[in-house]
């Protein structure tokens, strides 16, 4: 596995290793010895989640707070997605910043984003199946979010060709200046 530096020193990129032959792949999409190497050995995964969508869709940005904050590994099983993070830390020298990433079943990239990162992301191709595997179970009163095009922020999110679809939840996420964040 290689880990690929990112715009914040606290994500990983990960790159696992894929076997190709005629035959089609193989690659382990997770093994604890290993990630703990990488993310340390306090890092302990307790969900994963599972979620399918077509070409434009823009999930996000979420996160959860404390009690309930989440550290997530998120990987695309088929297909190909935007994926953003915005640190939302606000005693971090990166507060309010962005960093995308393009992560595919193609390309096997993982990314960890540790809590105190909000998270979403825009598929790219007609369909993507991301994995997200994280180190606390949802939390429903501790769920929160914030608006995908908040301008305080600028993501900027590429043109799929398709007109982006949101949830109404994440239509009506509050700018980042509105937002509850990390205290540190």
């Amino acid at each position: 596995m290689r880990k690929i530096p990112t715009n914040f020193p606290e994500l990983v990129l990960l790159e696992p290793k894929v076997w190709r032959d005629s035959r089609g792949s193989f690659q382990e999409a997770f093994n604890q010895r290993d990630y703990a190497g990488f993310l340390g050995d306090d890092i302990i995964f307790v969900q994963d989640n599972l979620s399918h969508s077509r070409q434009g869709v823009l999930r996000g940005l979420h996160y959860q707070v404390t009690p309930f904050a989440q550290g997530k590994l998120i990987y695309v099983i088929q297909g190909e997605i935007w994926d953003v993070v915005v640190d939302i830390r606000m005693n971090s020298p990166n507060f309010g910043k962005w960093a995308s990433h393009q992560l595919s079943a193609q390309n096997a990239r993982q990314l960890w984003i540790p809590p105190g990162f909000a998270h979403g992301f825009l598929v790219m191709s007609a369909t993507a199946d991301v994995m997200y595997k994280t180190t606390a179970y949802y939390s429903p009163q501790s769920d929160r979010g914030m608006a995908w095009n908040d301008a305080g922020i600028g993501i900027e999110w590429p043109d799929v060709g398709v007109d982006f679809l949101l949830s109404d939840k994440d239509q009506k996420q509050p700018a980042l200046k509105d937002a509850e964040v990390f205290a540190a």
